[in-house]
């Protein structure tokens, strides 16, 4: 048998054939006088094993052994079910987090932890551009904190998903979003106002809380993320609030 029958009576292809040559697991036939590689039955029957062995999840480098003594694969057996097995909670705990996801109705590039809570701000009627800071800022922060720092991103994320703190969010929204080349000094200074007086009461029992928060010394990523979806009048608006917030609790 040439190669492209052999690999078509045991259902694999002629480039699956050359790989078992090339990793060792299916040793080179004698060719015939005109070059061509001469399969017999009995090389069938190894590439049928091969195939065989391969569907159960075994990799092709542990096979020349279980070719050889296929009675001894106890402890192989045992490996691969062990595998498998955390393969298995792998998929399963992946399975539950799609499941989260779509309950939750949260976009999949958000993490399940901060989905629900992120998505609030979204549905308070923030704009698309607001809406996207608000998104990239939430898998940014959460990346920063790392798993460790999950559980306090998130405990952040429930303050400031608290009912009143999301009613206020579509005011504030608004305001925002209206700042541009034609407001005034004091319509950005309102607005700083605004958002002081509603997210300060958050940091402060998410300080008060004894709950840290380390991103590595990378916070000034996340402003600069923020700075560059914004426009001058949000950014100066953005400085202002930066520092009436610090101030705020350093007293």
């Amino acid at each position: 048998m040439r190669s492209n029958e052999l690999a078509q009576r045991a259902g694999v292809t002629v480039r699956a054939l050359r790989h078992y040559h090339q990793v060792g697991v299916l040793p080179e036939p004698p060719r015939s006088p005109n070059g061509y590689r001469a399969y017999d039955v009995h090389d069938l029957v190894r590439v049928l094993r091969i195939k065989r062995l391969s569907s159960l999840g075994l990799a092709l480098q542990d096979l020349p052994s279980l070719l050889e003594q296929p009675d001894d694969a106890e402890s192989v057996l045992d490996d691969l079910d062990h595998e498998l097995a955390a393969e298995i909670a792998r998929l399963s705990a992946q399975r539950a987090v799609v499941a989260q996801l779509r309950q939750d109705g949260v976009p999949p590039d958000l993490p399940p932890e901060l989905g629900r809570h992120a998505t609030l701000f979204a549905a308070a009627g923030s704009s698309a551009a607001l809406a996207r800071v608000d998104r990239e800022q939430a898998i940014l922060l959460a990346h920063l904190a790392g798993g460790e720092g999950m559980a306090e991103v998130v405990r952040f994320y429930e303050l400031l998903a608290a009912p009143e703190v999301v009613a206020a969010s579509a005011s504030l929204y608004a305001a925002f979003e209206a700042l541009g080349t034609h407001s005034s000094t004091k319509d950005i200074e309102r607005v700083a106002d605004d958002v002081v007086a509603a997210a300060g009461p958050v940091l402060q029992a998410f300080d008060g809380s004894g709950t840290t928060l380390d991103l590595g010394g990378f916070e000034s990523m996340l402003l600069s993320h923020t700075r560059d979806l914004l426009n001058t009048a949000q950014q100066q608006a953005l400085t202002l609030i930066e520092e009436r917030l610090t101030t705020l609790m350093e007293t």
